[in-house]
């Protein structure tokens, strides 16, 4: 990690820490307050309909400015739909250098990922994170926090209001930088 925070320095990069989730239509139960003797009931629809999120937290290596980036499909996250959210990520950043750091999932080790990999090494250096600490990764603050909080206790009929509840709630973080750079303090990493 400290050979990535002098090349960010070098070459002016972001530094991305890059993960994946999914929310379903079964609720992210949470404990809640009811009135005294009542106990509260979730009552929803046992579905299996599942969307997932791919996101970016971004730090600047002098901590002047945070980032997040996030898109959500329906399914799960394939090696055609990351190079996409790439693709998105290098617009977002107009061209700028990054680093991203993220785990090995297998969709992050295909070939059809290496090879686009290698077509971009003029803005894109990517770094694995250990897979024995996910813990590292500050984006796994921000599923955590959105789904207790947008999407606790959240008996939702359609798969549209997960989304639209997962978006606000990913707006949220994304506009808070003290948010964002608290997600990094927790995993005991500086830039």
């Amino acid at each position: 990690m400290a050979a990535d925070k002098k090349i960010a320095r070098r070459r002016g990069a972001w530094i991305c820490f890059q993960d994946e989730s999914g929310v379903s239509l079964l609720p992210v139960v949470r404990a809640t307050w009811a009135p005294k003797g009542m106990t509260p009931v979730l009552h929803h629809r046992f579905s299996w309909k599942r969307m997932s999120m791919a996101g970016v937290l971004a730090y600047r290596p002098d901590r002047s400015r945070s980032a997040f980036v996030f898109s959500m499909t329906d399914g799960a996250y394939n090696t055609d739909k990351l190079i996409e959210f790439l693709t998105e990520l290098r617009t977002h950043f107009a061209g700028e250098k990054v680093i991203l750091i993220w785990d090995g999932l297998m969709a992050h080790r295909s070939k059809a990922m290496t090879a686009w990999l290698a077509t971009q090494r003029d803005w894109l250096h990517v770094e694995r994170l250990p897979a024995y600490a996910p813990e590292l990764n500050p984006i796994e603050q921000v599923w955590g926090n959105m789904k207790s909080t947008e999407l606790a206790n959240l008996c939702p009929d359609i798969l549209d209001e997960v989304r639209i509840a997962t978006e606000a709630g990913l707006t949220r973080i994304g506009s808070n930088y003290d948010l964002c750079h608290g997600f990094l303090d927790h995993t005991g990493l500086s830039l």
